[in-house]
């Protein structure tokens, strides 16, 4: 199984930290050949997700950016399940990160139906999510992610029966992002986010959240690619892992003073112990809101993740569907 080893060798890094270089934060998207790309003018989700369809000839997940759906083998049609996507880092692709993450194995024994879809592909040929001002569009093709992705789900629970009140998403780096975009812009359809090594808006304010979302920023102290402490990426910067939670608990309704009180956690297999710590923002939150900060003392941006991380993350998301 491929994990923090064989993915470091994948992964082409571009040396950023608080530098204004632009990170490369996955892998080459060289399973993406022929893939068109999407002119985000003439994207309509609305009719993407009007096309789902269920039958033999129905259209495929994604239209022309292509998903394919993991149904746990204990899934019923007409039983509520949840749904997790999964959303890759900058120049990886989903299958991929996947690799990396491994949670197939947590949609078969938890059931969760499961989909990791791929961005679009950049200049360079490398995958990307128009997530924020700071990452990662950086030619400024201002495709529309968000739709894109929120019409993905529409069409899943077109197709599937999804149980509305458990949407997660997951994302690494430039995924972690998307992932807080997307509680952003569809708090409407999203009852929790995990990210990994991604940030919020660097201006609160452009979160337009019209709803509370449970979120989880999981950040190493020594990532030096986006820095725990903040940075900017091509003169845009992003918040600090802290900024980041506050801001969300903010949203929430949640008290900005967090509970440290909780048993650190072993998420990182090559550090000593269990060096991570464990920050809650949960008094006096909204209904479906929650704010978390897990702290990697001394974890990179591709943590040796430790054999329980996959079923730390899930168990958080599944804590924390809509009311």
């Amino acid at each position: 199984m491929m994990r923090a080893s064989g993915i470091a060798t994948l992964f082409l890094f571009a040396g950023c930290s608080s530098s204004s270089e632009s990170p490369s934060l996955g892998a080459p998207a060289g399973d993406a050949a022929g893939e068109a790309l999407p002119d985000a003018g003439a994207f309509d989700p609305d009719a993407l997700a009007d096309r789902a369809g269920d039958g033999p000839d129905a259209d495929p997940l994604g239209g022309n950016r292509p998903v394919s759906i993991h149904v746990p083998p204990g899934y019923v049609a007409g039983t509520p399940a949840p749904l997790v996507i999964m959303l890759h880092g900058y120049s990886a692709s989903g299958s991929i990160e996947e690799s990396y993450l491994m949670l197939t194995p947590l949609s078969d024994a938890r059931g969760f139906l499961y989909a990791y879809p791929d961005g679009t592909v950049d200049a360079s040929g490398l995958h990307f999510w128009n997530a924020t001002d700071a990452c990662c569009d950086i030619g400024n093709t201002m495709v529309d992610d968000s739709g894109y992705l929120s019409a993905l789900i529409k069409q899943i629970e077109a197709r599937y029966t999804v149980d509305p009140k458990r949407v997660f998403l997951v994302g690494h780096s430039n995924g972690g992002f998307m992932a807080y975009r997307m509680a952003c812009d569809h708090a409407d359809q999203i009852a929790a986010i995990a990210s990994l090594a991604g940030a919020m808006f660097a201006d609160a304010t452009a979160c337009g959240a019209s709803a509370p979302v449970s979120v989880l920023q999981i950040h190493g102290t020594s990532d030096t690619v986006i820095n725990y402490a903040g940075a900017s990426i091509l003169g845009h910067p992003y918040p600090s892992a802290k900024t980041t939670v506050e801001d969300w608990a903010t949203i929430d309704g949640c008290v900005t003073n967090p509970d440290t009180s909780a048993p650190p956690l072993d998420l990182d297999s090559s550090l000593a112990g269990n060096e991570t710590t464990v920050a809650s923002y949960a008094a006096n939150c909204k209904p479906g809101g929650h704010a978390e900060l897990w702290t990697i003392q001394g974890g990179s941006h591709i943590p040796s993740l430790s054999p329980g991380f996959a079923g730390d993350v899930v168990d958080f998301l599944f804590a924390h569907a809509r009311p």
